[in-house]
Formats: structure tokens, C-alpha cells, sequence
């Protein structure tokens, strides 16, 4: 239903806008936008948590000649297709959460970790606090993730108790999410800097409802699994982004 059948497929929200309106192109713009601004080179020894299929390791290596990717990825399918096709850039697939991770998984320290639109799963402060023994100094981080705004804290009980129903059903737990300047403080103990948060809600969250609307309406309602979860994944965006509530965001920042 999303529209990528290649063998190392996207699986993100994607970043919509006029330039990137089918479903890969808007996946691509998600990935080059987090690249761009931790400033990827071809030298970089880079790390890709939860890299899903695959599509995001052959984006950074034909888009941006990186030579040593290294991947975390806990589904045995995406680990298999990926080692069978064998992407000279991709030194090592390691199947594993990318929430028990220590220096010792690794040969080498990275230059910078991405982790393209799927840490609002999990609890952001145990994911932080592994990154730095990771890291090389002045090495740089770039994810995704679900923020509260100052909406938030003026919403009715039952508008929170609803955005916390919808994103359970997401498999986002509410009481991992907080503020902006919480996250700050959160990335500047772990010895960050150069904190950048970009909010992306428009061209992601409503991107993404506005797509499978548009893929509804032209195909119409689709009673699979996989079509329920991304049609269920679309609702979610959408209120999201009409609620105004809860942000979603890009941060990078740089190892001191």
C-alpha cells in the first residue's frame, strides 16, 4: 500500500512537499534532510539504528559515497535481506535492539549514528545515555522523535487521554515523550552540544495522513493487517498534527 517493492524498501512517514510526493521520494527527503544537517561525508564512519529494510544503507552510500556503514536491526528478515545483498559499504549488520547497546557490539568508535524515524518507540533517556561510549569526540547524532509543545499542558484531560489511547495503539508510550528544553538538558548531560530541533510536523505528520487519504481514495479501504496498521498510522498522524499538541521533530546535536 505504501508504494516501494524494491528489495531494500522504505518504511518511514517520509517528508512530503511539493518535490517529494510519491512514497520513496518522500522517504528519500526524510533521510537526505537528517544527512544534511549532521553534515554527512564519505569518510564518516556511520552508524544506522533501526534501519529496517535496508533502503536508508544504500541511500547513504549511492547519495553520499559513505565507504564504512555499520547497521543495528532487530527483525531477522530485514538483517537477512540486507546481508544478501551484500552492499560493499555495509561492514556488519548487527541483529539486535538498538536499546542494548555497549562499545564492545563495535570495532571502532562512529563518526555519527542516525536513526531515521523510529526512537519515539522507545525511551529516549536510556537510548542517549549509550551513545556517547559510541561515539567518537565531535562525533554527531541525528534522530527522530514525538515532543510535547506548550499546547500540551493546557489540554483537557480527556484530549491527553486520548492522544495517549492513539499513540499506545502506535506502539508510542506517552510517558517516554517531554518537552524541548526537558530534551536539551537530557542530550547537554550527556555531554552534547550544538543541539539543533527542527520541528517537521506539517511536512511528516500531515505528509503522511495526506498520502494514504489520497491512496484510500483511490484504491479504497484495504482490510490486511499491514494496510490496518498503516491506515491506523495515518489517524494518528492526523490528529496529531490537527491537535497540535505533540510536535514532531528532527534533533541533531555533536559530541563535545
Amino acid at each position: 500500500m505504501l508504494g516501494d517493492s524494491a528489495t531494500l524498501a522504505w518504511s518511514n512517514l517520509g517528508l512530503w512537499s511539493a518535490q517529494a510526493q510519491t512514497y520513496v521520494q518522500a522517504c528519500e527527503q526524510l533521510a537526505e534532510h537528517l544527512a544534511q544537517s549532521i553534515q554527512l561525508t564519505a569518510q564518516d564512519r556511520l552508524l544506522d539504528l533501526g534501519c529496517g529494510h535496508g533502503a536508508s544503507l544504500q541511500y547513504w552510500a549511492q547519495h553520499y559515497a559513505v565507504q564504512h556503514i555499520e547497521a543495528v536491526e532487530i527483525q531477522t528478515a530485514c538483517i537477512e535481506k540486507i546481508q544478501q545483498q551484500a552492499l560493499a559499504c555495509v561492514h556488519a549488520a548487527h541483529q539486535r535492539s538498538f536499546m542494548s547497546l555497549n562499545a564492545e557490539c563495535f570495532e571502532q568508535k562512529f563518526d555519527a549514528i542516525v536513526c531515521l524515524d523510529a526512537l519515539y518507540h522507545y525511551d529516549l533517556k536510556k537510548f542517549i545515555a549509550q551513545i556517547p561510549a559510541l561515539l567518537q569526540t565531535k562525533g554527531r547524532i541525528g534522530f527522530h522523535y514525538l515532543l510535547f509543545n506548550d499546547n500540551w499542558s493546557k489540554a483537557s484531560f480527556l484530549s491527553k487521554q486520548r492522544d495517549q489511547y492513539l499513540l499506545k495503539l502506535a506502539d508510542v508510550q506517552l510517558q517516554h515523550l517531554m518537552y524541548q528544553t526537558e530534551l536539551e538538558q537530557v542530550l547537554t548531560q550527556h555531554g552534547f552540544e550544538h543541539i539543533q530541533i527542527q520541528i517537521l510536523s506539517e511536512p511528516v505528520l500531515g505528509g503522511f495522513a495526506r498520502y494514504v487519504q489520497q491512496e484510500l481514495q483511490l484504491h479504497g479501504f484495504q482490510h490486511d493487517l499491514n494496510a490496518l496498521k498503516i491506515q491506523m498510522t495515518a489517524k494518528l498522524c492526523q490528529q496529531l498534527f490537527q491537535e497540535q499538541r505533540i510536535d514532531y521533530v528532527q534533533v541533531t546535536a555533536t559530541l563535545a
